[in-house]
C-alpha cells in the first residue's frame, strides 16, 4: 500500500511539473492543454492495467472446476460492476482466459493459471479505509449527494477525481448510448448510473443512489416569556 501511495505521489509530482512548465514551451494554450491532457489519460491508463494486473495476481485458482470457475467469475463481478465479462477454461494450458471490456471501452485481457493458493501472511494488510465525503451542486447547495472518499485523497483530489469520471463516463459508449436514448446528461443521472467499479477505481464510493434534502433546522425560540 506504501509503494501505491508513493506511486501516486509520484505520479501526481510529475503532472505539477507538467502544468509548470508546458506554458513555457508551448505558448499556445490549447496546445499544451492537449499535451497535459494526454499525459494524464496515459498515466491513468497505466494504472488500470497495474490494478487489473494486480486484482489477476489475486485470484486463487487451485483447480478448473465449475465451483471454482463460478467463484472467479464473483470477484470479478464485484470487482467490475457492469462490465461485460467473458471467461473461458483452458483445459489444455490449464489455466482460464478472461477478457474485461469496462463501459467506457476499455479492455483488459489476461490468462490466470492453475495455482496453489498463496500462503497467508503474517503480516496484517492494510486497507485504506473510506471516510465521509458529501458533495453538492453550485445551483443547490441543500442536495447533498452522501459519496465517500479514500481516506488518502484530499477533498481537491476526490473533487478532481469526480468530474473526471463524469466526463469519461459520458463520453464512453455506455454513456453516449444513454444519451442517445434521451437521458439527461447530468450529475444525479450520472451518480446512479456509473458502475461501481468505476468509482472504487478513483478512490469513490456511493453511499445513496437517491440523494436526500438537507434539513435546516430553524433557530429555536425561548419558550419563557
Amino acid at each position: 500500500m506504501a509503494e501505491r501511495k508513493s506511486k501516486q505521489d509520484e505520479q501526481a509530482q510529475l503532472l505539477d511539473l507538467l502544468r509548470t512548465i508546458l506554458p513555457r514551451i508551448a505558448p499556445d494554450a490549447e496546445f499544451a492543454a492537449k499535451i497535459y491532457s494526454a499525459a494524464e489519460d496515459e498515466l491513468r491508463a497505466k494504472n488500470r492495467v497495474n490494478s487489473f494486473e494486480k486484482f489477476c495476481e489475486r485470484i486463487e485458482l487451485p483447480n478448473l472446476e465449475p465451483q471454482t470457475i463460478a467463484e472467479v467469475r464473483q470477484h470479478f463481478a464485484a470487482g467490475f460492476g457492469e462490465a461485460d465479462l467473458d471467461i473461458v477454461t483452458d483445459e489444455e494450458n490449464k489455466s482460464l482466459v478472461v477478457d474485461v471490456e469496462l463501459p467506457d471501452g476499455t479492455q483488459f485481457h489476461k490468462r490466470i493459471p492453475v495455482r496453489p493458493a498463496a500462503p497467508e501472511s503474517d503480516e496484517p494488510e492494510v486497507t485504506l479505509k473510506f471516510v465521509a465525503f458529501p458533495v453538492a451542486l453550485p445551483g443547490d447547495a441543500e442536495m447533498i449527494w452522501a459519496l465517500a472518499k479514500r481516506e488518502n485523497l484530499t477533498n481537491d483530489e476526490a473533487a478532481m477525481a469526480l468530474v473526471k469520471l463524469q466526463d469519461d463516463f459520458w463520453a464512453s459508449k455506455a454513456g453516449q448510448k444513454l444519451l442517445q436514448d434521451r437521458v439527461e446528461r447530468s450529475f444525479p443521472e450520472f451518480i446512479a448510473r456509473v458502475p461501481a467499479g468505476l468509482l472504487n477505481e478513483v478512490g469513490l464510493k456511493r453511499h445513496y443512489k437517491l440523494p436526500e434534502t438537507l434539513k435546516v433546522l430553524r433557530a429555536a425560540r425561548a419558550a419563557a416569556r
